[in-house]
Order: structure tokens, then C-alpha cells, then sequence
């Protein structure tokens, strides 16, 4: 015999962020945890890029800005750990907006997929214009490449900062975000 219970609003039942199950529950927490860490690793690389590195080579010659702004953009292209966190952020929050919504937490998932939704405009973003910004960049460093660095870095520096400072605002969005969704997983 199955037994229904009605709760007084407020009183008893599941908590608002929704009913929690078991494995599951703990699941879709590690997935959310992962996204959080995911998306705080890209958005503290971005900000490190934006207080750190692009204010260090706007004090050297056009030569060297080429330089190691390539090798940098070479670096990352081939660095596995990036790659993963780069990508993990999308996977992890999609994964947990899914979950989180199949569970019934659905005040978690609305700000697990705010959260997915900005880590998208970053994406955008670098795929639609930093990532453009240091093709072009990497063709005048390239021997026989644009013999007018001043005016390659002239076309890089300034729009890929400003990209950079959108992206960077975009993942700690989206970080805050997730982590709203964490403490309505801890306040069940």
C-alpha cells in the first residue's frame, strides 16, 4: 500500500532545492563540484592573463610581444590539462544542469544552466575572437611573415584584452553562479 503525505506549505517535504536520491544525489554533486573547479580554473586563467601577463609584455618591444605571445598560444594549444579544463567546464555544467533536473532540484539547475550559459559566452568569445586574434598574430611571427610587427601587435593587443576581460567577467559569472547552485545543495 503506497502512502501519500501532503506537507503545509513550508512545513516538511523536500527541501526547495528538491528532493535528493541517494547515489544519484551524490553523483550529481561531484559533477557540480567538477564544473565549479572546471569553470574557477578557466576563469582564474583568464584573469591571471588579464593582471598578469598581457601587463608584463605590454613592457617589452613588438619583437618579443610576438614572441611570447606565441609561444604562450603554442603552450596552451598543446597542453593536455587545458584542453580537459577548457572542455570539462561545458561538459561538467551541462552534466549537472541535466542531473540536477531529473532529480527535482530545479532552483539548482536554474543556476547550474545560468552558470553553463555564461561559460558559453566565453567560449564564444575565445573561439570567435581571441583564438582568430592569435591565428593572425602567429602568421607575422612566422618567418617571412608580416614584416610590421609594431602594426601586427597594434591589431592584436588591444582587441584580445578586451576579449580577455569578457571572458574573464563571463566564467566568474558563471562561477558565482555555480556556486549559488552548491549552497542549495547544501542547505537541503
Amino acid at each position: 500500500m503506497t502512502q501519500s503525505t501532503s506537507f503545509p506549505a513550508g512545513v516538511g517535504g523536500p527541501p526547495s532545492g528538491g528532493p535528493r536520491k541517494g547515489g544519484t544525489g551524490r553523483l550529481a554533486g561531484f559533477v557540480l563540484a567538477a564544473a565549479a573547479a572546471t569553470v574557477g580554473l578557466m576563469a582564474g586563467t583568464f584573469f591571471a592573463f588579464a593582471v598578469s601577463v598581457m601587463p608584463a609584455l605590454a613592457t617589452v618591444d613588438d619583437e618579443k610581444f610576438v614572441e611570447v605571445m606565441n609561444k604562450i598560444n603554442v603552450s596552451i594549444e598543446n597542453n593536455q590539462a587545458f584542453l580537459l579544463t577548457f572542455t570539462g567546464a561545458f561538459v561538467f555544467s551541462g552534466a549537472a544542469a541535466i542531473m540536477h533536473h531529473r532529480m527535482g532540484a530545479r532552483a539548482a539547475a536554474r543556476w547550474i544552466i545560468a552558470g553553463l550559459a555564461l561559460y558559453v559566452v566565453a567560449l564564444a568569445v575565445t573561439m570567435g575572437f581571441n583564438i582568430p586574434l592569435n591565428q593572425q598574430l602567429a602568421k607575422a611571427g612566422l618567418p617571412g611573415g608580416t614584416a610590421d610587427l609594431a602594426a601586427a601587435r597594434a591589431d592584436f593587443e588591444g582587441p584580445w584584452d578586451a576579449y580577455n576581460v569578457v571572458r574573464t567577467i563571463a566564467c566568474t559569472l558563471a562561477l558565482v553562479c555555480l556556486g549559488r547552485a552548491v549552497s542549495l545543495r547544501r542547505a537541503r
